[in-house]
This record gives structure tokens, sequence and C-alpha cells, in this order.
């Protein structure tokens, strides 16, 4: 027997036409240097369908992909309907990748045509000659005119002005009917090793993903919210935020380049946003501007959701009980659209019972399924204690990469499960507790080691703003901790010192015996600590390292 319900499909086309018809009186607001520019989900659809026929014009007719080189701004929203809604498929470049992988990308991608902002053009320039099948880029932003558009024609591709292309074209397009199932957007992973590898995300996928996040379990948003996601628009989509507010009708608030926390705290207090979405680095830095001048604190966030890297208890602790900002941390990936879990605790969790389960990486989203594996692969019991790796699948985890030719890479996926190279438990309730990457894990004395647990416990340290935790090479242990640990201006800490706050809930063995104080943790492409950097300083002392007892 089969149903009687109708077999409608789900798109991004009829996301944007629901979120700009039935929800046309919200507003996308993008900051700007001095203030900030407006335009309603009304006009934000008449423009998406001007940008579809400029696209038209210039031969984008079926699949072909259409890369997005952009902050997050009212012009990137417009792209991000208008190229999946057309039947094209919506690339978005990582501004902040070296430039042999930037080229790589879009080279192995085969980008037709690259939208970039004004304030990018320089950036861009100097690789365009190298992006073999661009045939087109065009200059989005309000200061576009201006912009070095010379160094872009040096390239020979052609070059135009994004609000030229748009000017004369029709406030409609004939949207096709596209299968849901086919290509929307795609995303290069920003792997540590080798090429990056590129993630194809559906229109049935974003479409349930963005359902997801809507949900009370995540970010219950709805058309009272304002969304900022703070979160790059490329990476992972801007982990479906933007999707997601279209879906629910909540207003966007979009940051442009505008991502310290001064310019970002000012333009939260302009544009009022309700719910946000930022890593841990960009929330620290808002904790430490914060607690220097507590007045401007931005009154209307009722929710911060945090993830691409573990959130320290002691950072939401310090948002909540000083600045009255609540965190949920959220787990997941370019592999997974990327939202998987999050951290919601359950009724009657309290007190530190609490701070446990909003520690771990939470709860499954319905819809993914998780286990935990061990080496020999055997699934492991939910019991909060059995360790081994993460394995995902649902409908919006990927099954494979785009165009793969890396064998061991594509080891990642077996029997139709994703292996996240994420270490942890699952707890009897179905929290996620992540102790590591499998690449970070330190085993010493053939015991492991937690690096984001160190990592976690030294930035409870009140004088301590950031720490990475690495594993470096022991002829009688194999393996031993060294920290490299960021200390708050004005204050003076020791190696001694810290092992000392840590010996508290840490065993002898599991401290660290090499430290090192630097400036800043490295960062990655997307604002993760990007502990590789700190391995390379290592192997070619680049830093100081003393030893604990010293």
């Amino acid at each position: 027997m089969r149903s009687t319900m109708q077999d409608f499909p789900l798109t991004i086309g009829g996301l944007m036409k629901h979120g700009t018809t039935v929800h046309a009186d919200s507003e996308v607001v993008t900051a700007t240097a001095d203030g900030t520019r407006r335009e309603t989900y009304a006009e934000l659809g008449k423009r998406a369908a001007k940008l579809a026929n400029g696209l038209r014009s210039l031969g984008i007719d079926s699949d072909q992909r259409v890369a997005t080189f952009q902050w997050n701004n009212a012009e990137h929203l417009e792209a991000y309907l208008a190229i999946p809604s057309m039947g094209a498929v919506l690339h978005t470049l990582n501004i902040r990748l070296f430039p042999e992988q930037l080229v790589y990308i879009a080279n192995h991608a085969e980008d037709q045509i690259v939208i970039v902002d004004d304030s990018l053009v320089g950036l861009l320039a100097p690789h365009l000659p190298e992006m073999k099948t661009v045939q087109h880029v065009i200059v989005a932003g309000p200061d576009a005119a201006s912009a070095d558009l010379d160094s872009l024609r040096e390239s020979g591709k052609e070059v135009l002005l994004y609000d030229d292309l748009l000017a004369d074209q029709p406030e409609e397009f004939e949207w096709p009917d596209v299968d849901e199932r086919s290509a929307a957007a795609m995303c290069y992973t920003s792997g540590t090793t080798g090429n990056p590898k590129g993630v194809v995300y559906s229109h049935r996928s974003a479409w349930l993903h963005s359902q997801m996040v809507t949900t009370g379990n995540i970010g219950s948003i709805s058309f009272h919210d304002r969304v900022l996601p703070i979160v790059p628009m490329f990476h992972a989509n801007s982990w479906g935020l933007a999707y997601a507010a279209l879906m629910s009708g909540a207003s966007l608030c979009m940051p442009d380049r505008w991502l310290q926390a001064e310019p970002l705290c000012r333009f939260m207090n302009e544009s009022k946003p309700t719910v946000s979405g930022a890593v841990p680095t960009v929330w620290n830095d808002v904790l430490g501007y914060l607690d220097k001048d507590p007045s401007k604190k931005p009154d209307s966030l009722r929710l911060i959701l945090c993830g691409g890297s573990a959130v320290p208890v002691s950072l939401q602790k310090a948002l909540e009980e000083r600045h009255g900002l609540l965190v949920l941390q959220a787990w997941g990936m370019t592999e997974t659209s990327p939202v998987a879990s999050a951290g919601l605790p359950p009724v009657g969790a309290d007190g530190d019972a609490q701070w446990t389960y909003r520690g771990s990486q939470g709860r499954v989203a319905c819809g993914v399924e998780g286990r935990i594996v061990a080496d020999d692969g055997s699934e492991q019991p939910w019991d909060g204690t059995a360790v081994g790796e993460l394995e995902v699948r649902g409908p919006w985890v990927t099954g494979g990469y785009y165009n793969s030719d890396d064998p061991e890479v594509d080891q990642k996926f077996h029997d139709g499960w994703l292996r996240t190279g994420d270490v942890g438990s699952i707890d009897e309730l179905g929290y996620i507790r992540l102790s590591d990457r499998a690449k970070d894990v330190i085993k010493s004395g053939g015991e492991w080691i937690s690096s984001v647990d160190l990592e976690n416990a030294l930035m409870a340290h009140d004088d301590v703003v950031e720490a990475a935790v690495i594993g470096i090479p022991d002829e009688k242990w194999g393996e031993r901790p060294l920290a490299s640990v960021v200390v708050r201006e004005g204050a003076t800490l020791t190696a001694a010192e810290l092992c000392e706050f840590l010996s508290k809930d840490f065993a002898k063995w599991q401290l660290p015996d090499s430290w090192a104080f630097i400036d800043q943790v490295p960062r990655t492409s997307v604002g993760k600590f990007d502990k590789k950097v700190i391995r390379k300083w290592y192997a070619e002392h680049e830093i100081d390292v003393e030893d604990a007892k010293s």
C-alpha cells in the first residue's frame, strides 16, 4: 500500500519562494564600515531572480559551478538562493586557503564564474590566471566600481560589475523544477594532508538540514528571531544558518568583513540578533572585549551556537555568568552539512551535571545515527566509558568525496557509514563526548591522554586566554604532551603553577612535561586551532620550550 501524500520536491528554490513571499517583511541587514545597509526578503527574492537572469545571460543554463569569493553579506545570500534554484551548483571558495589550495579546488570543481567581493579583489587577482575553467568574474559590493578591476582583467577573464549585471534584468525568473537529489552546493574540506576534498550537498540534504537547525533541540528558530551567522558562508554553508533563516522567516544579520570583537559587538547592538553562530575563538575574543567594557554587551542575543572545535566549559560559563550569554555547543563537520548534534542538557540536569552535558557534543539530531567503533571494528556500548572512533550516517551526511582520486581518504566511508576521525564515547542517554581527533590523541606508555581535556582544563584558569596541546616524541614513553599557552595580558604564569592547577583533575602521568608560552595559538582558515603549525614550530625549534620542573 502506498500513501496518498503528494511527492513534493525539497529544494532550495522552494525554500527561497517561501522565505521571500510568506516572510517578505523579514530583512537582511549587512554591516558596513560606519553602519548598516538593509533589504527586505521581498527585495532579496527580486534580486535573486535578477542574478539568475544575469547568470543565464552568461551561459549558466544547467549544473555548471558558480563560485563565490565573498564575506557574509546580502550579495552572497542572493547567490546562495539564485545559483542552486536555477539548477546550477553553488561553490563557496574559502578566502583563507593557501593560494595553491584555492587554485586546486577552483580547477577541480571546474568553476565557470566567480563572484568576488570588492574588498577581496586584491586577494583573488594574483591567482585568477591559474583558474583554467573560469570565464567570467563578477565584482560585488558597494565599492565594486572603484575596485582594482584591471588586476582582474590581466587574467584574460571577462570582468563585470554585479550591479551592472543585475541592472536591466527582470525581477522574475522562470525557476526550473529541480530534482531534489541533484547537486545544490559544494564545499571543500581544509584537510591537514593532501589536497582539499569536495563535498557536494543536494537540495534535499540542505532542506532537511535546515529544518533540523530550526528545531528546539538545536536553534529553536522562528520568524520572531534575527540570525547572525558569524561562521563564514564558505565554511560548510555557514552551518546552514542562512537557509534555516529563510525557511523559518527569521531575519538575517550579516557581519561582512567586520569580525573583530569591537565592530562585531557594535553591529550586534545595531542589528539586534537573537541567535548567532561562530567558532570558540570568536567568542573568546568577544569575552575579552566585554570583560573590559560590559556596557557593549549585545542584550538581544538569547542563544549562541558554538562549534568547529571543542567549546571549553570555562568559556561557556564566563559568557553566561559574567554577561548573560547562553552558549550551546554543536558538533559536525563539512561532511555532515555540518550540524549533527548539539549539547542541550537533559531535563532536570543542574549544577555540575548541567555543565557535564553542556561540555559534551550533545545528542545526535533526529535524522543522524551515531556509533562508537573500536580499532578492531567492533561497535562499542553506549556506556560513557568505552572509547573508539565516532561514525555517523544520515540524509545530510556525505557518502563520498567529489571526483576523489585518493584511495586512502576514501577509506573514511564504509558500509554506509562515515568515519569522522573523532575519538570518544557515547553515554546511556546518547550524549557524545569527544576526547580528541584521532590524529591528535597522545599515546603515552600505551595509555591515551586527551589533548582536548587538557586544553579545556587549562582555559579554565583565570589567566589563560588560549591553550593547545600536542603530542611530541619521547624515547621512554613514545609521546608526551606539550602545552602551548597564551597568558592573559598583565598576568604571569609558570609551567609549575599550571601543572599544580591541572593536578586536581589529572593524574601526574597525564600532565604536560613540556610547555611553551606563545602570543597566540595559530588558526586554520576557518578559525580553529591549527596544531600542525605548532608541531612544525616544535620540530623546527621555532618556539621556546621549557620543562615543567624547571
